[in-house]
This record gives C-alpha cells, sequence and structure tokens, in this order.
C-alpha cells in the first residue's frame, strides 16, 4: 500500500517506461493508482453490478454520467440526498462527464450557441440548456471527485472550418467552466478537441492546457474513424499534454487501445465496452476474445479462463455460462460482467505493474499478439 500522502488534486508519476507512465492521483475519495480503467456506470449504476461486484474486481474508481442523472432522478435530488457516493453506497472515486457527449449523440433538436446548448431530452421531449456554468453546477450536485468541462463533441467527418470554429467554442466554454468553479475539492480536467486535424489538435491543446485544470483529457476520438486514424491521433496527442498532470482518453476501450493508449502515456480510461458486451456474450479472457453463445461451449466444464480470479471464473462452466445465456437468464448479465469488468480493470492494472518493473514493451506485445485482430 501506497504510505506517502498527496494533496487532493496532486499527481506524482512514478516510474516511465518510454511514454508509458506509472503514478498516482489523490483524491477526496482515496487515492488512485494509474494507469486505470474505469467502468462506466451511467445512471448511478454499472450495469447489473452491486458496489461489492465492483470493488472485488478491483475497481478504483467508476463513472457516472451528468446528463442522464440529471433528467433521471435529478441532479438536485442526488444532492438532497447526500451525493452520488451515498446514494448509491460506492465511497471510492468517482469521475462524472459533462453531458456533452450524450448532449449530441443522444438528444434531439439541439442548438449550439456561444452560451451553451439547447436540446430536448430523448426521455420525454421536454427542453433543457446546459451552459457551461450549469454543467458544473450538476456535478457540484452530483459530488464527484473528478469534473469534466461541457465541450463541443464534434461529429466524425465534420469540415476544417466547423472544426476549428468548434475548438474556439470548447475553449471559451472551458475557461467559463474554471472560472465558475475554480478551486475545491471537486479536480476539475479540461477536454482537447480539433477533431481529425492535426493543426487543430495543436491549437485546442494549447489553449486547453494554458488553462490551469487539475488533468486533461482527449476528447473525439472513437467517433467513427478507423482504428488506423484513432491510433495516429492518439500518440499524436497525448504528447501535447502536460507530463505532471493526468491524461484521460475518454469512451475509448478494446484492450489493446487501452495498452495503446498507455503506450503513448495516457494514464485514464474509460468504456462502455467490458459491459456491453458482456450482455452480448463477447468475453475477454487470456486468450483472446470468446463467444460464450457458440456450440462448442455446450459440455464444456472448463472455467472461462483458468488464469482469472473472479468470482466467474473461480465458480462457473463454460456450459453453465452458454446455458444462462442462451436461456436468457438474468444471471448471465452479472456473471459475464463481473468477468468482463475484472479483465479490464486488471488489464491496465497489470499495464501498471509491468511499467513498475520496467517490463511494459514485453506486456505490450502480449496484449497485441492475442488482440490484433479486434
Amino acid at each position: 500500500m501506497h504510505k506517502e500522502k498527496l494533496a487532493i488534486g496532486e499527481f506524482k508519476l512514478e516510474k516511465q517506461e518510454g511514454q508509458a507512465r506509472a503514478g498516482l492521483l489523490q483524491t477526496a475519495h482515496g487515492l488512485i493508482k494509474t494507469p486505470v480503467f474505469m467502468p462506466v456506470g451511467t445512471q448511478a449504476s454499472v450495469k447489473s453490478l452491486s458496489p461489492e461486484d465492483l470493488k472485488e474486481a478491483g475497481a478504483q474508481i467508476i463513472l457516472g454520467n451528468t446528463y442522464h442523472l440529471y433528467l433521471r432522478p435529478g441532479d438536485e435530488l442526488i444532492r438532497d440526498l447526500g451525493g452520488l457516493h451515498e446514494f448509491m453506497n460506492w465511497p471510492y472515486p468517482i469521475l462524472t462527464d459533462s453531458g456533452g457527449f450524450q448532449v449530441f449523440s443522444l438528444a434531439k433538436l439541439r442548438k449550439i450557441t456561444q452560451e451553451g446548448v439547447e436540446f430536448s431530452s430523448h426521455l420525454d421531449g421536454s427542453k433543457h440548456f446546459f451552459s457551461p456554468e450549469k454543467a458544473i453546477e450538476i456535478q457540484k450536485n452530483l459530488g464527484s471527485d473528478i469534473m469534466m468541462v461541457l465541450d463541443e463533441c464534434v461529429p466524425y467527418g465534420a469540415d476544417y472550418d466547423y472544426t476549428r470554429a468548434s475548438v474556439g467554442l470548447t475553449t471559451y466554454w472551458a475557461r467559463r467552466c474554471r472560472e465558475y468553479y475554480p478551486e475545491g475539492k471537486q479536480l476539475l480536467f479540461g477536454i482537447v478537441q480539433g477533431g481529425f486535424f492535426k493543426d487543430l489538435r495543436v491549437e485546442s491543446a494549447r489553449q486547453i492546457t494554458a488553462i490551469p485544470f487539475s488533468g486533461y483529457a482527449i476528447g473525439g476520438l472513437s467517433v467513427g474513424e478507423s482504428k488506423e486514424e484513432m491510433l495516429k491521433f492518439m500518440y499524436f496527442t497525448a504528447p501535447l499534454l502536460p507530463e505532471h498532470k493526468p491524461r484521460y482518453l475518454m469512451g475509448v476501450g478494446k484492450p489493446l487501445d487501452i495498452v495503446e493508449g498507455i503506450r503513448a502515456g495516457i494514464d485514464m480510461f474509460d468504456c462502455v465496452l467490458p459491459t456491453r458486451n458482456a450482455r452480448n456474450g463477447t468475453l475477454y479472457t487470456s486468450q483472446g476474445k470468446i463467444n460464450i453463445k457458440r456450440e462448442e461451449y455446450k459440455r464444456d466444464l472448463r472455467p472461462l479462463d483458468s488464469n482469472c480470479s473472479c468470482y466467474t471464473c473461480k465458480n462457473f462452466s463454460r456450459a453453465y455460462l452458454r446455458h444462462l445465456y442462451v436461456s436468457r437468464e438474468l444471471l448471465s448479465y452479472r456473471l459475464n460482467t463481473i468477468h468482463n469488468v475484472h479483465y479490464f480493470v486488471n488489464l491496465a492494472k497489470k499495464a501498471r505493474e509491468s511499467i513498475l518493473r520496467g517490463e511494459f514493451a514485453s506486456f505490450y506485445g502480449q496484449i497485441k499478439e492475442l488482440y490484433l485482430d479486434d
């Protein structure tokens, strides 16, 4: 256990191998050891899992969604009930996104202005408005440990002029977020945008990193581009972020993508992939990807992954997991998700351990060979 006490918001680099980093980030609800994978708990729940399941999987921090929690049950209600940690009985760190991505991807009839974004709820069509200040106010009510600024998520394929204007808007909103919440126990991260134009990525990084945030995120990747394009811009953008602050790659999450991100110098990751794919019967193992619904597992008494220590692998056979899935039993979702979350959380943990040992290059090679075709 790490004994050195860091101040809230302090980030300490412990070791580096190439660009890959092992570090420590102190939050109000605990120390985060990086690299770290954050399971997504969109509506104050990581789908099908209890807080105890998450703790057993080794999760250090989870992600909640500002847009969804604002619409239902409401950020003021959560505040009145003691905040998000108390509400969902998760006493460890929580990161909340700004809701920007959901506004731009889920909401209907959205209208973007300098002041913010007006949108219609995907639930009932009711009208709402997010200003930068409103996005921060909601997250203050939720009481998360790490808040994200409101940014514009540029759609894939947007032209140069649109993307350049969006970079300016994102910076303007980021400044307003910082001014509205200059300091406190809740950390605030800025987001670099710029689409798929290198000069705009450089400009966005220059503008956003000039604002004193506790950490910096790379946004606008994994939005429809090819894998090659995503990796190119990830490797290009990561070194533009300050070395002495945590770096967060938003919403990118296949196993090899995460390890590529760590190799590029990124510290924090989140993605719905492990939970969503678990519910679709796609499971990640030390031997590669398994589709549990396949006929070949009907009589297979082996554990899902003999190298895994999760509850699912210690107690159930592939045959049983296949039976649950094809029978559409609710337990299927829970057992599959327990395993996938455990795999992703521990993928980042093993990457961290390999960096501390000076063996990350070897670890990277193993994961690349295993998941090159995924």
